[in-house]
C-alpha cells in the first residue's frame, strides 16, 4: 500500500484520513472510496477504488491499532518511520497531523476485540420497472422493483448492494418491514 499512497495527492490522502477517523469515531458510517477514487482520477491520477479501499484498510488499522495502544503522536510516527521505510513523506507529515488534531478522540472500548462486526445501513434506493419483452419472449409486460442499499462494511468501506424483486417478492419484503416496525414500536 506504500507504493499506492505515493499516488494520492497529500489533499485528497489527508481528507482519506480525517474520513476515517470520523468513522472509527462513528460520526460517519464509512469512508466512501468510490466516490473519493473518483475524485482523485477527475484531478488527473491514475489510480483504482480496489488500491484506494486497501490504502483506507491499512490507514484505518493503523489509527485504530494506535488507539488500542493509547499512542503519542510521536510515538506513532516513530513506529511508522522504523516499520515502514517506504512511506512517503507528505503521508507521515498527515499522518502526524490528523493523529495529533483528532486521534486521541478515538474511542476504544474494552472488549473491542471480542466483538462481533457488522455492516452498518448508509442509504436505500428503489424504482419500479417493467420488462417489455426480450429475444425469447416478445409480450413479457412483468413487474419488477430493483432495491439499491448502500452499506458500509465493519472496515468503513461504503459499497452498493443491489438486487431485483418479483411483485410477490417485494410485498413479502415489505410485510416483514412492517413487522420490524411494529415491535420497534413496542420497545
Amino acid at each position: 500500500a506504500a507504493d499506492k499512497i505515493n499516488l494520492i495527492p497529500q489533499d485528497f490522502f489527508a481528507e482519506l484520513c480525517e474520513q476515517i477517523i470520523q468513522h472509527l469515531n462513528h460520526k460517519i458510517p464509512g469512508v466512501n472510496t468510490a466516490e473519493l477514487c473518483q475524485r482523485i482520477q477527475t484531478s488527473g491520477i491514475e489510480i483504482n477504488v480496489g488500491d484506494l479501499a486497501k490504502i483506507a484498510n491499512v490507514v484505518s488499522f493503523l489509527f485504530s491499532t494506535a488507539a488500542r495502544n493509547n499512542l503519542s503522536t510521536d510515538e506513532l510516527v516513530t513506529a511508522l518511520g522504523s516499520a515502514v521505510g517506504s512511506l512517503p513523506k507528505h503521508a507521515l507529515q498527515v499522518i502526524r497531523h490528523v493523529w495529533s488534531e483528532q486521534g486521541k478522540a478515538i474511542s476504544v472500548p474494552e472488549d473491542a476485540r471480542n466483538m462481533a462486526t457488522v455492516g452498518q445501513f448508509v442509504d436505500i434506493k428503489w424504482k419500479l420497472g417493467v420488462a417489455m419483452s426480450s429475444d425469447t419472449c416478445r409480450s413479457l409486460k412483468y413487474p419488477y422493483v430493483t432495491v439499491t442499499l448502500k452499506v458500509a462494511d465493519p472496515s468503513g468501506q461504503i459499497t452498493d448492494k443491489s438486487f431485483e424483486m418479483t411483485i410477490p417478492q417485494f410485498k413479502n419484503f415489505f410485510r416483514q418491514f412492517k413487522e420490524m416496525a411494529a415491535v420497534l414500536e413496542t420497545v
